[in-house]
């Protein structure tokens, strides 16, 4: 491959993620709303069963995409990108991934119930490293490898339920807060 054609590469790359982060503000909204279902169930679990906790998560999670394709809309995205954009095809299929590793958390979770949220926090922080490329955003590696920590030292610490599920909150929130500062830097980088 010449240089030139790299550099028409690398430009094609940058303008599908560029694409990515307008139409999703950077997944900014999807994390929040990630972060809100982690907080529902752990205060599920603290205040009816940490059983329940668990399909509180899997519901809630459920309701990740539509709750941030409206929130979005609200925020003036439009929430979709282009058919040809490569990074959709990246998003669906780290969709399936993270579904298809749904059974093995819950079978986890039969086995002992409080490594379900741990084993949650390994699935999500391995997907959000697939986002990484889709939005261009290294801030991603950093969001994964702080989710899979806090899964093994909660793991390890064998913590309750409700604190594995706030932690993912709490992590989530953060990044999410991270994520939608840095739009607002490229936006007003972008006007200037």
């Amino acid at each position: 491959m010449t240089s030139k054609s790299l550099d028409t590469a690398s430009t094609s790359i940058a303008a599908a993620q560029h694409e990515m982060r307008h139409a999703y503000l950077g997944g900014a909204p999807g994390m929040l709303v990630s972060a809100l279902a982690w907080l529902v169930a752990g205060l599920v679990a603290l205040r009816v069963s940490p059983e329940r906790a668990v399909w509180a998560l899997f519901i809630g999670g459920m309701l990740i995409h539509p709750v941030s394709l409206l929130l979005l809309k609200l925020l003036g995205r439009p929430a979709k990108h282009s058919p040809g954009n490569p990074f959709g095809t990246l998003a669906l299929a780290s969709t399936f991934w993270m579904l298809l590793c749904l059974p093995l958390a819950y079978g986890v979770s039969l086995l002992r119930l409080e490594w379900f949220f741990p084993a949650m926090l390994f699935v999500i922080g391995g997907r959000y490293l697939t986002f990484s490329t889709m939005f261009g955003m290294r801030l991603y590696w950093a969001c994964g490898a702080v989710l899979a920590g806090a899964g093994y030292a909660l793991a390890k610490m064998q913590a309750a339920p409700a604190l594995g599920a706030f932690s993912g909150a709490a992590i989530e929130a953060l990044f999410a807060l991270a994520l939608f500062a840095g739009m607002r830097r490229e936006a007003l980088v972008e006007v200037a």
